[in-house]
């Protein structure tokens, strides 16, 4: 199980953009992939769609492995692990550093 939704806050723990700091765009848990803005950028080469016009290079973000990647903790800024917590009934993911809820 995936522990890690769109719009988190993460930094990168390995790779060429360790220490990277970054929002989760796309999540792909069948592929235990993220991609993090601002980190593993691409450049992509796209052909024109109108005749007369050059095409471009394109900068986008590529998924990398949710292993190389861990929460921020809201409340002190630092890398944390992610557990799982019953409040009220409901699951509720919470950080390991903090205890504090993650949204």
């Amino acid at each position: 199980m995936m522990k890690l939704k769109k719009g988190d806050n993460v930094i990168i723990t390995t790779g060429k953009d360790k220490g990277k700091k970054g929002k989760i765009l796309e999540v792909f848990p069948s592929a235990n992939r993220v991609v993090v803005e601002g980190a593993n950028i691409s450049k992509l080469h796209e052909k024109s769609r109108t005749k007369g016009k050059a095409g471009q290079i394109v900068e986008k973000p590529m998924p990398i492995n949710a292993s190389n990647v861990m929460i921020v903790d809201p409340k002190s800024g630092a890398r944390t692990r992610v557990g799982i917590k019953k409040i009220d009934g409901k699951n509720v993911r919470v950080t390991k550093k903090s205890g504090s809820e993650l949204k």
